[in-house]
């Protein structure tokens, strides 16, 4: 919005030309982000309490969750979506299909999450929106990402799969990339989910995921330095790093409120967005597999609930004393603090590691 309206004035007011540079408006973006999240995070959580905006405590977890969470108000989300979508709107180039493409996702996931959200609150129990209606929500809105992508983009590298540490391993998945794409939107979606579990332990993983893939979005949409980086040029997807920024900015800003003890939680109107947003940066990015490194700590949270449910059904036992995997290390003892903080560890070097897949090939 505000780039289009200033760059147009270019012609009559020459220092207007700095807003054509993508590291200062994604730069813009951050901080426009993070400044709506401090400005309207305080009167929401004030609202959201007065009108017992609080979601029920899963009764079988941590005895201490539900003594001290107890009465948290949840659909924090609202917060991050807010920032996120009117800084991107105010800094990205709005003729970009890739923009309306991750407005769009979301906006759509964070309504899916806003659902589940408002039906635990009313229900009284944690388990919201039925399973089976969650999922088939998320395949809808993934398909139609697709569709938008695949009709509407000038993509031609879409349906191609990137292989890190390798200059030339390049899979051609041609339909094949439809399911796997889906795979990659709902699975990222409900593994930051499942993450979101104790205050802060989803908030700062997911920013550096939004800020490796801030650096990746500008180098892949860059031409020199794709170039020299042996990466696939792809124009125009450099404009997902204002995207990018927002996100790290809202979260930044959310933290403030999110840092144990939390005085909002970010609920499934905030994981499911985020997690189907970075998903769809990703393919759009074509770093498909570096998401999953990046995000290793979403996967190991994912992987988690997945062994302890196979092994539960074929033995009747359990692998973890509670899965996600937080729980587990709670139930032995470990302070939620230290578990969130030794989460983050892992989550940094995850990404360290996943930006290095840029220069190791």
């Amino acid at each position: 919005m505000l780039f289009n309206l200033l760059t147009s004035l270019i012609e009559h007011y020459s220092f207007f030309n700095v807003f054509k540079y993508l590291t200062f408006r994604t730069g813009l973006s951050l901080v426009t982000s993070l400044i709506i999240v401090f400005i309207i995070g305080g009167p929401l959580i004030k609202i959201f309490s007065e009108k017992m905006v609080t979601g029920p405590i899963r009764q079988d977890g941590p005895i201490d969750h539900i003594i001290k969470k107890t009465g948290t108000p949840t659909m924090g989300g609202v917060i991050i979506i807010i920032g996120m979508i009117t800084s991107t709107l105010l800094w990205a180039d709005l003729n970009n299909i890739y923009i309306w493409t991750l407005i769009f996702v979301s906006l759509s996931l964070g309504i899916l999450g806003f659902t589940d959200d408002l039906l635990k609150i009313k229900l009284k129990n944690s388990r919201g929106l039925n399973s089976k209606l969650k999922f088939l929500g998320q395949l809808l809105i993934g398909t139609i990402t697709l569709f938008i992508l695949i009709n509407f983009s000038e993509h031609e590298y879409l349906y191609n799969l990137y292989f890190p540490f390798f200059k030339n391993l390049i899979w051609q998945m041609g339909l094949f990339f439809i399911p796997f794409a889906l795979f990659v939107i709902i699975g990222s979606s409900n593994a930051v989910n499942l993450t979101d579990g104790l205050d802060g332990l989803a908030t700062v993983p997911v920013m550096l995921v939004a800020l490796s893939f801030t650096l990746i979005s500008y180098v892949v949409g860059n031409t020199i330095f794709s170039e020299y980086l042996k990466l696939q040029y792809i124009p125009d997807v450099g404009e997902l790093s204002i995207f990018c920024g927002s996100i790290v900015g809202s979260c930044l800003g959310f933290l403030w409120y999110n840092a144990p003890p939390a005085k909002i939680f970010m609920g499934d109107t905030g994981s499911l967005s985020l997690g189907g947003s970075l998903a769809a940066v990703a393919i759009i990015a074509k770093h498909e597999i570096v998401l999953a490194i990046i995000g290793g700590l979403f996967v190991l949270e994912t992987v988690s609930v997945i062994i302890q449910v196979i092994s539960f059904k074929l033995t009747g036992k359990r692998i973890f004393k509670m899965a996600p995997i937080h729980h587990h290390f709670e139930q032995k003892g470990w302070a939620e603090s230290t578990i969130v903080i030794r989460f983050w560890i892992i989550a940094i070097i995850l990404a360290l590691v996943g930006l290095a897949t840029l220069k190791l090939r």
